[in-house]
């Protein structure tokens, strides 16, 4: 009987040893990061990444699809230049080069990053885009090189190799500091549609976002 208790005792010690090393292992297991992306190499101030790999068990948050703020009571209404940002334009008169599809977008980043907010989020958590894209009338195409002017003010103006920021270019002026510093880039479609909801919108933009650890 001694022995066997002994053999009994003996076995739970060695049971309860390596509970304990597989909860440390555990413990000191490192985390994987809630999202990361993939970027192309060799390039200091890619735009987009090529992909986004999110953990199984990290939190996502979706927007609806957010267009530009009619703000612009001296156009007409329903017109893309009442949803110039007069906060951003006075009197939604346009600096030189700057196009209304370029104004829109900030407009529309500018809601999101809004939207975010409310929920506990930042632009930086932005993982993935979505962005439809309408030819302004007289045009027979959309206006993307506006739109990624647009898009630079907000994103992806951080150079990867020094951290320092990237000027960018509002319409033909000259570079200079971006209205928010984010080194995010997340993966991203730009497409254009032949009508958007809103009459006037010519931009309409879809995000996700990945909730940080913790």
């Amino acid at each position: 009987m001694k022995t066997l208790i002994s053999a009994t005792a003996a076995t739970v010690v060695a049971l309860t040893l390596t509970g304990c090393t597989a909860d440390s292992d555990a413990a000191e297991a490192p985390k994987q990061p809630p999202s990361s992306s993939i970027l192309e190499a060799g390039q200091a101030n890619p735009m987009i990444a090529q992909g986004v790999v999110i953990a199984a068990d990290a939190a996502v948050y979706k927007t609806s699809g957010i267009g530009p703020t009619a703000l612009n009571t001296a156009a007409p209404a329903g017109s893309p230049e009442s949803f110039i940002d007069t906060q951003q334009f006075a009197g939604g008169k346009l600096a030189p080069g700057v196009s209304v599809t370029e104004a829109q977008g900030m407009s529309v980043l500018a809601r999101i990053r809004e939207n975010l907010e409310a929920r506990g989020l930042t632009l930086d958590n932005v993982v993935t885009m979505r962005v439809f894209l309408d030819n302004a009338p007289g045009t027979d195409r959309a206006d993307y090189a506006g739109w990624n002017r647009a898009y630079r003010q907000f994103f992806a103006n951080t150079n990867l190799d020094t951290g320092d920021t990237e000027l960018v270019p509002l319409g033909t002026a000259a570079p200079a500091a971006p209205l928010v510093r984010n080194a995010a880039r997340p993966s991203r479609f730009a497409l254009e549609v032949a009508s958007l909801p809103v009459a006037g919108w010519l931009v309409e933009v879809e995000v996700d976002a990945v909730f940080p650890a913790g």
